[in-house]
């Protein structure tokens, strides 16, 4: 049995920086509401109709692919992790395929928004440690300034969220003190819709909700919306902040300390604690709560916002430029997010 290591590692931020006063200028807000609430300064928003979540996708993969010293045409799995995808369908992965010219391999994508990547990774590594392939590109990646309202009533999500893009290299290797040793994956969908995006969606999943909601159908460029939908603007993404984050602070210590358990840890031995870039606050607070110094963790929200399934690659990818991530060190990575879903990976670097 091989375990799975991370090979190579790279990630892509567009330019463009938008801080919080430049939204001061669209929706009822301020620099220090902003903070107070989130820790975040600025964010970055891709190009609209130059860049999309598979370009910005597949710029992170080639830094990745070249560090982990092969070529694109080496890669024989695709895994892409987003809730922004280009098209409906196809997904991400068949993009990226397309756009760094890799053979006619398999291409998975994964669809649990904040654990997206954490749920790829638990996927890659079962391909990878029973030698089913031999290097596994996982992307996550997301293009939110697509599709955030930008307006004082949807001022509590559009701030929180930025586009980027991060991607690993994963292989197998003989070492059992080095890769993954585990992976930890959960969920509840008795939360689906305190953070959510109800239309669009498929018409199956639209018409439930006209049979949940009792309210006539109106059909728009093809879909329906049902009243109640068009009423409460769901066509944009809703958050239920204070659910959120009660729950949050529970299952994120939750699941860290499920990983460190399994594998005879606990958290003093953490040498750095990735999690998901939700929200400052509650990164503080599992620090906090698991009495982590500042330099066993490893936080970028401020600069990028919440960038969903990519949050974990860039961040761990900017940790490892920064030297803050070394050959030995034990590395945990957390998240939660939308579903509820909310992982875990414990890593021997």
């Amino acid at each position: 049995m091989y375990r799975t290591k991370i090979a190579g590692i790279g990630y892509y931020v567009p330019e463009k920086v938008v801080t919080n006063n430049d939204l001061t200028r669209v929706m009822d807000t301020s620099d220090e509401w902003i903070i107070e609430r989130t820790g975040i300064h600025e964010r970055r928003y891709a190009k609209k109709h130059e860049e999309s979540t598979a370009t910005m996708g597949a710029e992170a993969a080639k830094i990745a692919i070249e560090r982990a010293g092969i070529t694109a045409q080496d890669v024989d799995f695709i895994i892409f992790a987003t809730l922004s995808p280009d098209y409906f369908f196809p997904g991400c992965g068949v993009l990226v395929q397309r756009l760094l010219g890799i053979p006619n391999v398999g291409a998975l994508d994964v669809r649990n928004q904040c654990s997206g990547f954490i749920y790829g990774l638990s996927v890659a590594d079962q391909f990878v440690k029973t030698g089913m392939y031999k290097n596994v590109l996982l992307i996550g990646g997301e293009f939110h300034s697509a599709g955030l309202d930008f307006s004082t009533r949807g001022r509590n999500v559009t701030v929180i969220f930025g586009d980027g893009a991060g991607a690993v290299v994963l292989q197998p290797t003989e070492d059992q003190d080095t890769g993954i040793l585990s992976t930890h994956l959960h969920a509840d969908g008795n939360y689906a819709e305190v953070l959510s995006y109800i239309n669009p969606g498929c018409h199956g999943g639209v018409h439930l909700g006209t049979e949940r909601f009792g309210y006539p159908e109106q059909e728009f460029g093809g879909a329906f919306l049902t009243q109640k939908m068009w009423d409460d603007q769901d066509y944009y993404p809703n958050m239920d902040g204070q659910a959120v984050f009660k729950v949050a602070v529970q299952k994120f210590p939750e699941v860290i300390l499920e990983a460190l358990k399994t594998n005879g840890f606990t958290p003093a031995d953490i040498d750095l604690l990735v999690p998901h870039q939700a929200n400052l606050r509650i990164s503080q607070f599992v620090q906090r709560l698991l009495k982590l110094r500042d330099d066993q963790i490893h936080n970028n929200i401020q600069k990028y916002g919440n960038t969903t399934a990519a949050s974990i690659p860039i961040a761990l990818c900017e940790a490892w430029e920064m030297g803050k991530v070394k050959p030995g060190d034990l590395v945990c990575l957390a998240a939660f997010g939308s579903g509820f879903t909310w992982g875990s990976a414990l890593i021997r670097w």
